[in-house]
């Protein structure tokens, strides 16, 4: 019976067996640190057989700095952490599909790789903008433990390492691009296939961030670099010039897999759709091309002739008796010859969208043809999304208010996104249910808000993910004097109070009437929940309003990063002696409960956190029951799960009788080997396909 591993993916070794797989003249045997051997690659002869041309990295373009190396194989290296469940600190733990993970963003990314591997729709992140007074991350394997210990900075209560990056430092750059560089190669992976990750920084990092960017998700995935104008007074961090704007970086993991849908249109948009015809409101936009390629040297396929009905304005690729009047694609200005936008095949599919208008040209009044742009779609109207933000919503001192009112206390925390913000964002991809948004520089979590929010006003069951170090609050600080004592604290109280804020607001939820005004009901949904009353009057019945949207989810899950669940001997058993081993009861530490064991194996087998559960009594015996199946539609458990020593024989087989995908027993579940034994033959009978292991 096969053991769980409960390390996270050595990304390394994986690489190496795709490239001996392609190519198995270039795997060679190299000795580790440990003094054994293992699978190498001989780069020589990859660069041999894959080009005839070696590029000397002397000779081609490159973006590096001091500690590269070491931030690319920190990202590749395994780690035996894991996530621990924190009920008591959740909201809503049965039902909720969000979770909020406390400990090192780089570790938790690599926890994370299995269970969301590719299920990413979105992410956005806020990381320090490395203005010579912020606190990043320092990882483990960027210096030497000397190093560390005479460079500690600040720590947060679990030891994990934080330094104030001056810009005295002779690696003020290096540092934070290291930082940046492992944890955007971890993240990349997480992305969807359509998926896009948005990044808040100012003029400090941006060239060297966009670098880094260009490399990790290849700069033909560069959706676009949005100005925000988050400082309508100027920022005076700086003497000589009062910033008035930060930077928004977007990128794709798959730019040709990626709908960005622009934004709904604002009240002003809507004002220019003041033509209406038996389709509705529209507007009209000139079919001749006004940038880019307008010219007919350089499409002379889209320079063709359209005709005109004078009579009702309608228009034709045909010239007939009834369709006389011509009109060409003219520049106005130069009477160059220009192009139309469409070509003669859309043209004659689509002309009940064209309109002919007579315009000045010079001194003379001459057709031209115009598109109806209608105002309602049934895709939704939308417009592309500006390279320059400057609502007023995006004030940063709306972000301090926002967490002021839900916190009651000011100077809780400092420069937080406002929710408008990320909703921005949100708004420019094409959502769906149960997508995931994650950002692992969470902060006061306003992306969380955000998140349940828009959920609440547009329907869409989008989860989140908020990765935060839990950072020591200053004891001189508000939020210290508060109550709070870490940044983390901040945050999951702030998803409370948004979520019960949202549940409040009317506003946020899409009703429609139950009954007509005559009191008669429109469908069978006579169980629906009344949500509200409305008077009808003139006597006539009250129309009951009811809730039509999914309920939000403004729940989370607690996780807490953590020392692996297994003892030392689980992953060093030969540094051990016999007598040792006898000693130890169990592998796993004494203070680890079922739902730790439970959740560590989830993470050890790739499965999401955040699905139902249930738990129960079988013989005296607890048995977890994880993402339960439906016999009916022949959907099996993903996970049965039982801790218990000495697992009966009945217990056993009616575990295997239902036939999960997966089950696991601790290694104590079992007194011995012919036990184990027998245990296999038990699932051989009832459940050949399960997938048994034991901790």
């Amino acid at each position: 019976m096969d053991h769980l591993k409960f390390e996270t993916p050595d990304m390394t070794a994986e690489n190496i067996d795709k490239i001996a797989q392609l190519f198995p003249s270039a795997i060679t045997e190299m000795r580790g640190e440990d003094g054994k051997l293992k699978k190498g690659v001989n780069f020589e002869a990859l660069k041999q057989l894959l080009s005839p041309d070696v590029v000397d990295g002397d000779e081609c373009y490159e973006f590096t700095w001091v500690g590269k190396k070491a931030a690319m194989a920190e990202a590749a290296r395994p780690i035996t952490k894991t996530l621990r469940p924190v009920k008591e600190d959740s909201r809503n733990w049965d039902t909720t599909e969000n979770l909020y993970i406390e400990g090192d963003n780089l570790e938790v990314l690599k926890i994370l790789q299995e269970s969301y591997l590719g299920k990413v729709k979105m992410i956005y992140i806020d990381p320090p903008y490395n203005t010579g007074h912020n606190l990043i991350y320092r990882d483990q394997t960027a210096h030497s433990q000397r190093t560390e210990n005479e460079n500690r900075g600040v720590f947060d209560e679990e030891g994990n390492r934080l330094f104030e990056n001056t810009d005295t430092n002779g690696r003020f750059h290096s540092d934070w691009c290291s930082m940046m560089y492992s944890r955007l190669m971890l993240a990349r992976n997480l992305l969807t296939d359509d998926g896009v990750i948005f990044i808040s920084i100012d003029e400090h990092e941006v060239e060297n961030l966009t670098k880094i960017c260009d490399e990790v998700f290849s700069s033909i995935n560069h959706i676009g670099t949005i100005v925000v104008k988050s400082n309508p007074r100027g920022s005076m961090s700086t003497s000589e010039i009062a910033s008035l704007h930060e930077y928004l970086l977007i990128y794709a993991k798959n730019k040709w897999e990626t709908n960005i849908i622009g934004h709904p249109l604002s009240a002003n948009m809507t004002s220019e759709y003041k033509y209406r015809d038996d389709t509705g409101a529209y507007r009209l936009l000139g079919l001749r091309m006004r940038g880019g390629f307008w010219r007919r040297s350089e499409r002379p396929n889209l320079y063709y002739p359209l005709y005109i009905n004078p009579q009702d304005s309608t228009v034709s690729t045909i010239k007939s008796p009834l369709y006389s009047e011509e009109a060409l694609p003219v520049q106005p200005t130069t009477m160059e010859d220009g192009t139309w936008r469409w070509n003669k095949e859309k043209v004659e599919t689509c002309s009940g969208q064209l309109l002919a208008k007579k315009v000045r040209r010079g001194n003379q009044q001459v057709w031209d043809i115009f598109q109806k742009d209608y105002l309602e779609r049934e895709s939704g109207r939308r417009t592309k999304a500006k390279s320059i933000w400057e609502e007023s919503e995006l004030n940063y001192q709306n972000g301090t208010i926002e967490i002021k009112e839900l916190l009651g206390t000011s100077g809780a925390f400092d420069y937080a996104k406002p929710v408008f913000l990320i909703q921005q964002m949100l708004k420019m991809i094409d959502s769906s249910d149960e997508e995931i948004v994650l950002d692992f520089f969470s902060g006061s979590a306003t992306t969380a808000h955000a998140v349940m929010k828009l959920n609440a006003t547009d329907g869409i069951r989008r989860k989140f993910i908020m990765v935060q170090l839990p950072e020591p609050c200053a004891e001189n600080g508000e939020a210290y004097k508060a109550g709070y004592k870490n940044i983390c604290e901040i945050g999951k109280e702030r998803i409370r109070r948004a979520g019960e804020k949202i549940k409040q607001e009317d506003d946020c939820w899409k009703c429609v009437p139950l009954n007509r005004m005559d009191g008669s009901k429109p469908g069978d949904d006579t169980t629906a929940k009344i949500v509200k009353t409305i008077d009808a009057g003139d006597g006539k019945p009250p129309i009951e309003m009811v809730d039509i949207s999914k309920n939000p989810d403004v729940g989370f899950r607690v996780f807490k990063l953590d020392d692996t669940n297994m003892k030392d001997v689980y992953y060093s058993a030969e540094e051990y002696s016999q007598t040792n081993l006898e000693e130890l009861e169990s592998n796993i530490k004494e203070d680890r409960t079922d739902l730790d064991l439970l959740f560590g194996c989830l993470l050890d087998w790739g499965l999401p956190l955040s699905m139902p559960y249930r738990s129960e009594k079988i013989d005296n015996c607890t048995v977890h029951t994880y993402a339960p199946g439906d016999a009916a539609l022949n959907v099996p458990d993903a996970l049965i799960a039982c801790f218990d020593s000495n697992v009966p024989e009945n217990v056993i087989k009616e575990i295997a009788k239902r036939k999960p995908r997966r089950t696991v027993f601790r290694d104590s579940s079992f007194a011995s080997s012919p036990e184990k034994i027998n245990v296999f033959e038990i699932f051989k009978l009832y459940a050949p396909d399960t997938d048994v292991k034991v901790i």
